[in-house]
């Protein structure tokens, strides 16, 4: 079987996927070890009988709904290549959009914190491209935390990694800027049971009855451990927005500011501690 002929056969075993080309060129990098340069310069390659059989089983295990993320156990976010596993989240590029608000406040020196940092995407990310600020990040989970030092250790950056539920035990007014992608899916949202979400931690995307309770913890307390003027961005869900600004608003913080993803959803909201 050449390269030409894997993709092609890929495409029709994963053709109930709107990812299938996608996924298949993904799965047949991971398998050859290349990128997917080589698809055109050398269509003709022909796969061994070892590679197929490889290639065989990911298409197999994507079939039953496996993220292509944990069949090769990376994903690119930012500028880097980070290990996942079910243990995290899979980095979506939406998020990439906390990175550039963060980026646009950083001052060298400055001491940032990425909450629920899951596989350290966030703060490795801002981390690499400010390597003079004091990073800290933290998750409940130390599954997620193992990971998220196997990534810092993998890109060579030195972030300061704590496990705690948001900021419990962290000193007030220390912080110069607060990052999160928090869990904020409603507990009875359909969407828990289907794709990708199925193999993701649930403690990592559903909050409470509404979505909003992590969010609503974390901004109370980023309020009182954020330094004067101090910036606190959250990630939410598309419909969210109002909802966050509010909650933003009763805690006291000004210069309340709604942001769209590549995708033109709602998707952060940043403030100023007074």
């Amino acid at each position: 079987m050449t390269i030409e002929e894997a993709l092609q056969w890929a495409k029709t075993q994963l053709a109930a996927s709107p990812t299938a080309r996608m996924d298949s060129e993904v799965l047949l990098c991971h398998v050859l070890q290349c990128q997917p340069l080589r698809f055109i310069t050398h269509p003709q390659q022909k796969l061994t009988l070892q590679q197929q059989q490889q290639f065989s089983i990911l298409l197999e295990q994507r079939q039953q709904g496996l993220p292509v993320a944990h069949l090769t156990g990376v994903r690119g976010f930012w500028t880097l290549d980070l290990a996942v596993n079910q243990h995290t989240l899979i980095p979506r590029p939406d998020t990439e959009l906390l990175v550039s608000l963060a980026l646009d406040k950083l001052q060298p020196g400055m001491r940032v914190a990425d909450l629920g940092t899951g596989s350290g995407a966030i703060a490795l990310a801002i981390k690499s491209d400010c390597p003079d600020i004091w990073m800290l990040a933290t998750d409940y989970s130390e599954n997620a935390l193992k990971m998220a030092k196997h990534n810092a250790d993998k890109n060579h950056l030195s972030v300061h990694f704590v496990r705690g539920q948001w900021l419990t035990a962290i000193q007030q007014q220390s912080l110069d800027i607060i990052v999160s992608n928090p869990p904020y899916i409603r507990a009875d949202d359909p969407h828990l049971t289907q794709g990708d979400l199925r193999f993701e931690p649930l403690s990592a995307l559903a909050s409470g009855a509404d979505g909003l309770e992590d969010i609503r913890q974390l901004v109370q307390q980023s309020a009182e451990i954020l330094k004067s003027h101090g910036w606190l961005m959250v990630e939410h869900g598309y419909d969210q927005s109002s909802a966050v600004q509010a909650i933003f608003q009763q805690n006291g913080f000004t210069d309340i500011q709604a942001h769209r993803d590549y995708g033109q959803q709602d998707r952060v909201v940043i403030g100023k501690r007074a």
